[in-house]
């Protein structure tokens, strides 16, 4: 384990290589957490609503993707989050907000958004992608019809992008051919119909190019080879792991955040951030550099 906190949703944990840290998200509670490898020191900023995922930005800095808009995040001072809006969206109903997202290889920045009220199993939420900077910012809509967006992943080369509507009613994950020239998607198909174990939540890339997989509600994170096939599965103890990623010194770190339920036990590690040893190395996430 690395940090005993309570985070009601932990999700999209990002290695910082430079600073050698771990940054990720409480998403209810509008945080942004970073731990420092190298003095164990954990900080916190907050914001004014909630955050949905963040990347880095390639000049330095973070982006995030909240209720109403993809923001620049600004932590250097205090613990309140300053916050400068990029771009809006136009939401299909209210009610939603920013999910699961992370930028591909060549540095556009990709995100889901959901209906908050997931009980409605509403598949309203639509796939994004956004590229460019100032005047020239585009936040182009890219698919529809999803329901809880997540586990969107890129293969070392790529040219494949990975997809999951971790949504009850339909737990799976998808993969498309990925033009790197043009950012366009195609092709999807099926990759994994059904987790061994748990619904599909955040996901990373390992540098064999297998995809990894948290099981939500079944204290598992899934390895899946490029085919489709699951190669291992490790278990977290906790109930409900949200998102993993790869860091540490040599990125042979699996970090992995978790959620709390509100009916947790007061000595459960339920949203606490864990470190696994998988026995392979990861890919350096890319930042926003278009």
């Amino acid at each position: 384990m690395v940090v005993h906190l309570r985070n009601q949703t932990g999700e999209s944990p990002v290695w910082h290589p430079g600073e050698q840290a771990l940054y990720w998200i409480d998403v209810q509670a509008g945080a942004v957490h970073r731990w420092r490898l190298r003095d164990q020191q954990h900080t916190s900023w907050r914001a004014g609503q909630q955050i949905g995922c963040i990347a880095r930005l390639c000049e330095g800095g973070w982006i995030g993707a909240m209720e109403d808009g993809i923001y620049r995040l600004s932590l250097d001072a205090g613990q309140v989050l300053a916050t400068e809006r990029w771009t809006g969206v136009d939401h299909a109903r209210p009610g939603m907000r920013f999910n699961d997202g992370r930028c591909d290889r060549q540095g556009r920045f990709w995100v889901g958004s959901m209906l908050m009220d997931m009980a409605q199993g509403a598949p309203v939420g639509a796939l994004y992608r956004m590229t460019g900077r100032g005047e020239r910012l585009r936040l182009d809509r890219m698919g529809e019809d999803l329901i809880v967006p997540n586990g969107t992943a890129f293969s070392p080369d790529g040219r494949t992008m990975y997809l999951s509507d971790s949504h009850g009613s339909r737990q799976c994950v998808w993969a498309c051919d990925y033009d790197i020239d043009t950012g366009v998607p195609s092709g999807r198909r099926l990759f994994i119909e059904a987790l061994a174990g748990g619904r599909p939540d955040g996901a990373a890339i390992d540098a064999e190019g297998c995809y990894w997989i948290c099981g939500n509600d079944a204290g598992m994170v899934h390895r899946y080879t490029p085919e489709g096939r699951l190669d291992r599965s490790l278990r977290v103890p906790v109930a409900k792991p949200a998102m993993c990623a790869f860091g540490g010194d040599g990125l042979d770190t699996l970090f992995v955040t978790s959620i709390r339920l509100p009916d947790a036990a007061p000595h459960a590690l339920d949203g606490a951030v864990f470190a696994l040893r998988p026995g392979v190395t990861g890919v350096e996430e890319s930042a926003y550099a278009l």
